[in-house]
């Protein structure tokens, strides 16, 4: 029973240090430790123009890989906005193995 109870207690501590590795964590309003879907405003400025959509993002697997240019000027640039409208972003992941987070810029 003791070895039973040991067991448990080493998967669980094992499955939550995944999910907290991979999990897009960073400013997602909600988190699911399963999986994670979310899209949510980032920021708005006073330019009201948005006729262009850049895009740029990340990805991590199991928290040990991590590549990507997840910035507003990386996306910015992709679409060649000069002008800033509001940026939003979308943030999803798997079980903390594989995450990803895209950075939306809308303007001109």
């Amino acid at each position: 029973m003791k070895r039973f109870v040991t067991s448990i207690v080493i998967l669980i501590l094992g499955a939550t240090l995944l999910v907290s590795c991979g999990a897009a964590y960073a400013i997602s309003p909600v988190l699911g430790a399963l999986y994670t879907d979310v899209k949510a405003p980032l920021t708005a400025t006073s330019h009201t123009g948005s006729s262009k959509v850049g895009t740029a993002g990340a990805t991590s697997i199991l928290g040990i890989i991590a590549t990507g240019d997840a910035s507003i000027n990386a996306a910015a640039k992709s679409a060649g906005i000069t002008k800033i409208s509001y940026i939003d972003y979308h943030t999803m992941s798997i079980l903390g193995i594989y995450a990803k987070y895209t950075v939306y810029v809308y303007g001109e």
